[in-house]
């Protein structure tokens, strides 16, 4: 009886052994090289972290009951399109499951395109792999592919909110200036798309636009113009690099308008890192902000990992909880890697809404999320809520 006893005892500790020996692999790609390279950087650390949590917890529950931990590695596709796609290809050769990324729309874009467009036509021999995104953040990119899914906030309806809100609490400012950098996918689209009608919808008068690129850092002519215009608002749709250059050549000149409106992607420590100071006041619609204890411990356990927490950030951390609560109720095997992938894809199409760290998702038919946003202003070299919605 006693052998039996210990031959029981050894049979169950081997299983136990055995599940914690099984990994679920999950890729996260992006831009850790280049000019944006502190998004890819952060979003890598929140991924380890995240997985660190739930691999604490016991880690991913599968098909057989036995438990799985989630490995993570991260790809850097330096915001190049062609190199994003040899990466989701390379990808796709692994026994990832699923990829979190990237962090450019230029990539996003593009590598959606080769993704298979209708889940299960066969006469399409596009890639048949989930890719759900955590930063690219360009409006309306997640229909070009049924195996495209995207956490990001919706802009349209941040920047409708916000301009109504200025033109509500601001009745002196009636006059909007645009600033654009023009070569980069999101900030043009934001500006072009976005923050240019929101405006007029909410009955500013858009006096113009001025130009320059990610690569500039002579911003000189550009402020002229905007002094020109004499606005009483002044628009950036710009990353924290070219914001801060055009803040600081702002300060040289001496324009200083009613109000300072950023973009979303710029609400980052990157950007009081560079330009505190000149920044000062600058407001920008965000889907986080630390402002309860679960995001509070979600940007803790990032840093630990060396990385800041931001709207894009935070997303991937978010990304990781909606994905392992999707592999335990497809009941994905561990196995069956294409098999695991369809699942995850056919989960993640089932979501009506999400969990985040400052409150509830809705998912669209489109594959798009619309997350819950607060408006946050710098303030001596923090950012603090100036208005919450929630």
């Amino acid at each position: 009886m006693k052998k039996l006893t210990l031959a029981v005892s050894l049979a169950l500790c081997v299983g136990t052994a055995y599940a914690q020996n099984k990994t679920i692999q999950i890729a996260g790609f992006g831009a850790k090289s280049g000019v944006v390279r502190s998004f890819g950087v952060n979003s890598e650390a929140a991924l380890l972290a995240a997985a660190d949590v739930i691999n604490k917890g016991g880690g991913v529950k599968l098909a057989d009951g036995s438990k799985a931990r989630i490995a993570i590695e991260f790809y850097d596709d330096r915001c190049n399109a062609e190199e994003g796609i040899s990466v989701i290809r390379r990808i796709a050769g692994t026994d990832a499951v699923v990829a979190v990324g990237p962090t450019c729309s230029n990539v996003a874009e593009p590598l959606f395109g080769i993704l298979q467009k209708k889940v299960g036509d066969a006469s399409d021999s596009g890639l048949q792999f989930p890719v759900f995104t955590d930063v690219a953040i360009k409006v309306g990119l997640a229909k070009i592919s049924e195996w495209a899914f995207r956490n990001v906030p919706n802009e349209m309806t941040m920047y409708n909110s916000l301009f109504y809100w200025l033109r509500t609490t601001h009745p002196n400012a009636k006059t909007v200036y645009g600033g654009v950098e023009e070569d980069f996918a999101h900030s043009r689209a934001t500006w072009y798309l976005v923050m240019k009608g929101r405006a007029e919808a909410s009955g500013f008068e858009v006096l113009g636009n001025s130009k320059w690129l990610l690569a500039d850092t002579n911003f000189a002519t550009q402020v002229r113009e905007m002094k020109k215009a004499n606005a009483d608002v002044v628009a950036i749709s710009a990353h924290p690099f070219t914001t801060c250059g055009v803040l600081k050549e702002m300060q040289r000149q001496g324009v200083k308008p009613k109000l300072l409106v950023g973009l979303t992607s710029s609400s980052s420590l990157e950007t009081l890192q560079g330009c505190a100071k000149q920044a000062e006041g600058i407001i920008i619609p965000t889907s986080f902000a630390p402002i309860n204890k679960e995001a509070i411990n979600a940007a803790q356990s990032t840093a630990k990992f060396k990385g800041n927490a931001d709207l894009h950030s935070m997303a991937a951390w978010e990304n990781m909880f909606i994905l392992k609560n999707v592999m335990e109720s497809e009941k994905i095997t561990g196995t069956d890697v294409q098999g695991d992938r369809r699942k995850i894809r056919d989960g993640l199409a089932k979501l009506k809404t999400t969990k985040g760290l400052i409150g509830v998702s809705k998912r669209d038919a489109e594959r798009e999320a619309d997350k819950p946003y607060l408006f946050v202003h710098a303030k001596k070299g923090e950012w603090k809520v100036l208005y919450n919605p929630l």
